[in-house]
């Protein structure tokens, strides 16, 4: 069981980290320097009638659905519109989706038809300004050990990557990301390092697992190794993705976290340019984790209020037959 609760927040960890640019960026050259990261069709827009200013609840940007008998269906990440109206009398909107980075191959398809609505699509890449992800994201020959644990985990678990199926070549997609030498500065005057999260990440799983909701949690991880079953494994990693704000702690340093806090700042730096130039309809593509904290910054920086919600399906988690 030792070997279950180690591997838990390690895949936590590839599941929650930040996409890094695969080749041309060294995750362990990041970390060596910080110490000396009800679906609707794809056309449809995220609108409804819920106005309200009061925040999320944090699993409100990833779920589990159920079917009648509380079996689980799918792990779902959300599409969530943000809305207020500009000094020229322009209705102005942005939309959050939440992505996770390991998922269905039909998923990342169903959002690259999303992306094509938007003005301005700004995404997350830990890269240097200028990097330009190819179709097909050049996953082969990894050196990025993050990028590693991560395709690691797409064949585990019989997912795709999302590097690999995101049109990132599209005119309308804006880099709203750090550079590694600014990720890097910032963890080091952060006092941060990936080996500090991992021993959080390490503490954070066994909590989760200590939960009654999560009870026979690290059998059925350890069956699913055993017997090969993807499908079981996919169930046991959504019951910890599920409670992805509590995840967030470990990153934490003595203010806040590089791979939440300060990257989602710089993100916003870059919305408020966008929306100087006079976008209307914007969208922020991000891993799941970071729009509890990102939600705060629209509706308290930039006087948003909330609109509609929709969900998309990122994993099958019905059994296999």
């Amino acid at each position: 069981m030792k070997l279950i609760k180690f591997s838990l927040p390690a895949l936590l960890l590839g599941l929650l980290f930040p996409i890094f640019a695969a080749q041309s960026v060294s995750a362990q050259a990041v970390a060596d320097t910080a110490e000396a990261q009800d679906p609707r069709s794809q056309d449809e827009e995220a609108t409804g009638d819920d106005e309200s200013n009061e925040a999320i609840d944090p699993t409100g940007f990833i779920r589990i659905s159920r079917n009648a008998d509380g079996d689980m269906l799918a792990m779902q990440t959300s599409v969530t519109r943000y809305e207020y109206m500009n000094d020229n009398g322009d209705m102005v909107y942005v939309d959050l989706i939440g992505v996770v980075h390991i998922g269905e191959q039909e998923y990342y398809e169903q959002l690259n038809g999303i992306f094509e609505k938007y003005d301005a699509m700004l995404y997350e890449l830990v890269a240097p300004e200028g990097t330009i992800i190819p179709r097909g994201g050049r996953t082969e020959g990894v050196t990025n050990p993050i990028a590693a644990l991560q395709l690691g985990m797409k064949q585990s678990l019989e997912l795709e990557f999302q590097l690999e199926h995101i049109d990132y070549t599209r005119g309308n997609f804006v880099h709203a990301d750090m550079s590694p030498e600014e990720f890097a500065e910032s963890m080091a005057r952060n006092d941060e390092s990936f080996g500090k999260m991992f021993l959080r990440a390490i503490g954070s799983s066994m909590a989760l697992q200590s939960r009654n909701q999560n009870s026979g949690l690290e059998y059925k991880m350890l069956r699913s190794m055993i017997s090969g079953d993807s499908s079981s494994m996919r169930q046991a990693m959504a019951q910890q993705m599920q409670d992805i704000e509590s995840g967030m702690i470990m990153f934490e340093g003595k203010d806040g976290s590089t791979i939440i806090d300060h990257r989602n700042a710089k993100c916003m730096d870059i919305l408020s340019r966008e929306l100087d130039e006079g976008h209307t309809k914007l969208a922020i593509f991000y891993g799941a984790g970071h729009l509890p904290d990102m939600e705060e910054r629209l509706i308290n920086d930039f006087n948003m209020k909330r609109g509609g919600r929709f969900w998309l399906d990122a994993w099958d988690l019905q059994p296999e037959e």
